[in-house]
């Protein structure tokens, strides 16, 4: 017993000691130790190598962005002079004006709030409950409905369209899939004033968010359920013993213990519903629905930007694409403001998602 504590006490005695004499000897002979051995190189090169790599990486990435930045601020003329790569000689922020103000930008991102926001928090909402149902839930074909769950994110969605629009054009409820016990919704909808249906509104987004059948659903069920199959099983037996419900359990009980995933999926679900071209042009193609990814904002030229385009010359073509990249800039703007709030919740959320699990 005495060997074993004073073998601690001695190595901590030879430190010391081996410290003390360092310091005693001379600046250069510190120096020459510290700095001129193969250990001290080997560092260097090391951190050499990854700084490269990362400015490497980092310019492969932010150069188109900064690209584009620099072109939204360049006037026509810009593009005739050859010597005007990145830094616009006659910089201007007409581009940005015109397409804010003549391509009605405030109420595109208005209408395009309204619907990320809204099918969010509706997506956030079931795919928790059914990864909660596919985690904690044993039932004959859990597997394989699960495995359905899975098989609809490599589904291409173009193969839908058709069916989906049809559906939508002539909408009718079939009451636990009997095909007589059938309810058509097509007066109901010409009473609401939708002449053709549920189509070209928004109800058949929502209700694809309601059902799980929305773009990416698939994903944010399977990353809440790789969830949900870490939280302890004893924390829902001990609300049953408290006398909770299955219903009152998951909104008392687990919900708030999946808060960072809950914002994971919301942050994921909101961006990609935000950049959402297939299901919006597919529903959505009438001028009535004014959004940030419908051609009447970002693929239309503003007129007084159409005026002024000829003094681009043969760079023409050039100006135009100029033109449509600063739109992109104007749709993803709002999203790079949320990411620098959210971003903290967001890699909390990935690193609880449970993936090492599978």
């Amino acid at each position: 017993m005495n060997n074993q504590n004073s073998a601690p006490r001695v190595m901590k005695e030879s430190k010391n000691k081996i410290k003390v004499e360092f310091d005693r000897t001379p600046l250069k002979e510190r120096l020459k130790a510290k700095y001129l051995n193969s250990y001290f190189y080997r560092k260097v090169l090391i951190a050499i190598f990854r700084f490269v790599l990362l400015l490497g990486i980092s310019y492969i990435i932010l150069f188109p962005f900064f690209s584009k930045i620099s072109s939204s601020f360049m006037s026509p003329k810009d593009f005739v002079q050859s010597d005007v790569k990145l830094i616009p000689k006659y910089p201007t922020t007409d581009t940005w004006k015109f397409l804010i103000t003549e391509n009605n930008y405030w109420k595109a991102l208005g209408n395009t709030l309204l619907l990320s926001l809204s099918n969010a928090l509706i997506q956030t909402f079931i795919c928790a409950m059914i990864g909660y149902g596919f985690a904690k839930f044993k039932f004959k074909g859990n597997n394989l409905l699960f495995l359905i769950v899975v098989l609809t994110m490599i589904v291409p969605h173009p193969i839908l369209a058709s069916s989906l629009v049809q559906r939508f054009m002539y909408p009718e409820i079939a009451i636990f899939g009997i095909e007589w016990l059938s309810i058509d919704l097509t007066g109901l909808c010409e009473a609401l004033g939708w002449n053709m249906g549920l189509y070209n509104t928004f109800v058949p987004i929502y209700f694809l968010s309601l059902t799980g059948l929305a773009f990416k659903n698939g994903l944010f069920i399977f990353i809440m359920r790789q969830f949900y199959r870490g939280v302890p099983d004893e924390l829902e037996e001990s609300s049953y013993v408290d006398g909770y419900g299955v219903f009152k359990t998951f909104i008392k009980i687990i919900l708030p213990l999946s808060v960072p995933m809950l914002i994971t999926v919301f942050i994921l679900s909101f961006s990609w519903q935000w950049t959402d071209i297939f299901y919006t042009n597919t529903f959505l193609n009438s001028s009535e629905h004014t959004l940030l990814t419908a051609n009447s904002f970002w693929q239309t030229m503003p007129a007084s930007l159409d005026e002024i385009s000829s003094q681009a010359g043969g760079s023409v073509d050039s100006f135009i694409i100029a033109v449509k990249n600063t739109a992109g800039l104007l749709i993803i703007a709002p999203l790079v403001v949320m990411y620098l709030f959210c971003q903290r919740y967001l890699i909390q959320g990935i690193e609880h998602s449970g993936f090492g699990g599978m």
